[in-house]
């Protein structure tokens, strides 16, 4: 990471002030929608059973996904395996080179943003438009994702209104349907034009070779039924065994992300398009990707991350999200999902400050769909960065006193009558660990009289 969490943070809330705000707001819906939807439903139960099917799937994730590819290639389908992003690259390369493509557009796809496809297509000379609304957004904006679900849920509308009067010539102060209209003129003339699609998949149904994507605008259907050549990226844990698994799923990772029933398109695609069909890719290409994957999947405490389904609940729940929004995260995934996944994805080294953007809360775990003992990763993740030698030194050290004065009873009370003459001291930014706290509050206030005073003096008036 060029620039870590805290300096990210920092700098993102001086330049843009605003983003707190917005991110607040939008969060603070969505995760009032998850409530209300969760509560409709008996959701301790759902979330039990999506959970152990995920743990089921990564368990036997080899046999299921030699079972994939067979009922995909059964169908028409061409399974490719990248082992890593450049893998990736190659394949898209090959597909690009042999159909002629000039034109590309895409659905909202997180891996896409692992895998780097619009910079590295765009070298090449191919012309990528992302086609869902926040992600088009950022897109002319030149900026990533800042949420799983909602990309672009840190701009406000008057930012938008001058992005779109920039890039598109729209009224400075245009309405939210005229921006949209403007965005929908420009993508529908991308859709009839484009030489290939390019998605993501919610899910595989391995059982039936079966690509799951579900959205609200209806611009994934068309970016992977106009083109005539549909490249699906998948991550390697995105399977469910059977096809009845999701009639759960649908509506568990709806009731999540957007508090919906259901998504408001479902598409189910099984092959390219057949002979007697009008309409569909004449070709469609499952590329599988790892991409650090079986590291996570070989990792006895972080597995259990592979489960996540991508619905951003975790994010929408935590308190410390909503301060920054995504971008302070300096990577793909942010939020709790992310301070879990990206060190086990690309570097351990990268858990030394992400972990830290995090108050253990555990809220994150009370919402996840799929039950991902976040918290319990994140502590873990701590636990590593110490025994690597990557915690901050005044934070070891001031641990390593504290340690030594609590388990000491005359210096804990020793401490505590220090504590009580030296109020003012507590609220100096310049105490290890405390310091950032103390930035941004007033002094603690100790009481006159400790806990063991009080507890003495009141057995003594017995």
């Amino acid at each position: 990471m060029a620039e870590g969490y805290k300096a990210a943070a920092k700098r993102a809330l001086a330049e843009q002030p605003h983003v707190r705000d917005s991110v607040t707001k939008a969060t603070l819906h969505f995760n009032a929608n998850r409530e209300r939807a969760y509560g409709e439903v008996d959701a301790e139960a759902w979330r039990g059973w999506a959970a152990a099917v995920k743990r089921h799937l990564l368990g036997r994730l080899d046999e299921y996904l030699t079972e994939a590819e067979s009922r995909l290639s059964a169908a028409g389908a061409q399974v490719h395996w990248a082992e890593n992003a450049a893998d990736a690259q190659k394949i898209l390369d090959d597909l690009v080179e042999r159909h002629g493509v000039r034109r590309v557009v895409k659905g909202k796809s997180m891996l896409s943003e692992e895998v780097e496809v619009n910079h590295h297509l765009e070298r090449k000379g191919v012309e990528v438009f992302e086609t869902d609304l926040g992600e088009y957004i950022i897109q002319l904006a030149g900026e990533p994702p800042s949420h799983i679900v909602g990309p672009a849920i840190h701009k406000g509308l008057e930012e938008i209104r001058a992005l779109f009067h920039k890039k598109l010539g729209t009224r400075p102060d245009a309405s939210p349907e005229e921006l949209a209209a403007a965005a929908r003129k420009v993508l529908r003339e991308a859709f009839l034009t484009a030489d290939m699609g390019i998605s993501g998949a919610n899910f595989v149904v391995a059982e039936t070779g079966t690509v799951v994507l579900v959205e609200n605008e209806g611009n994934i259907r068309l970016s992977t039924s106009a083109p005539r050549v549909h490249v699906a990226l998948v991550g390697i844990e995105k399977l469910l065994p059977r096809a009845a698994d999701l009639e759960v799923f649908l509506q568990l990772l709806a009731r999540a992300a957007t508090g919906q029933k259901i998504g408001t398109f479902v598409s189910l695609i099984q092959g390219p398009r057949r002979a007697d069909e009008p309409d569909g890719p004449e070709e469609l290409h499952v590329i599988f990707v790892d991409n650090g994957r079986s590291s996570v999947l070989a990792d006895g405490e972080m597995y259990e991350a592979l489960s996540c389904i991508r619905c951003g609940a975790c994010l929408n729940a935590c308190p410390v999200y909503r301060q920054t929004g995504g971008h302070a995260y300096g990577q793909v995934y942010s939020g709790p999902i992310g301070i879990v996944l990206t060190p086990g994805l690309k570097d351990p080294a990268l858990a030394a400050e992400l972990g830290y953007a995090c108050s253990l809360c555990t809220a994150c775990a009370d919402v996840c769909p799929v039950r991902i003992p976040l918290p319990k990763q994140i502590l873990a993740w701590r636990r590593r960065s110490v025994e690597r030698g990557l915690a901050p030194a005044a934070e070891k050290l001031a641990f390593t006193g504290y340690a030594g004065m609590v388990t000491r009873p005359h210096f804990y009370k020793l401490g505590g009558k220090l504590l009580r003459l030296g109020r003012g001291l507590t609220g100096a930014p310049w105490l290890p660990v405390l310091g950032a706290w103390a930035s941004g509050h007033g002094p603690l206030e100790p009481s006159p009289k400790s806990f063991r005073e009080i507890w003495e003096e009141e057995l003594g008036d017995e």
